[in-house]
């Protein structure tokens, strides 16, 4: 039997995703009554919860944990 860790980064990518996805939800809602802010017309919300959405999404597709019968699991048993 043999064990299997899953990488810190795959559950980083994970918290980065929700994170994103909630301030995302947040910049939309406040889309149309921007607050008193200056540079409240950019939406920083929407545009920041993106690009945190978009990298966690990359970190968790990328440190992923492989599945059993996954090509690169494949490709070590043919080496052997």
């Amino acid at each position: 039997m043999t064990e299997r860790t899953i990488s810190i980064w795959f559950f980083i990518g994970v918290l980065l995703a929700v994170y994103g996805a909630i301030i995302l939800a947040a910049g939309i809602a406040d889309w149309s009554e921007p607050g008193g802010v200056v540079l409240a017309n950019l939406h920083v919300g929407v545009w920041w919860g993106g690009l945190m959405m978009a990298i966690g999404g990359v970190y968790t597709w990328a440190f992923a944990p492989k599945r059993k019968g996954s090509r690169e699991t494949e490709d070590r048993s043919q080496k052997r």
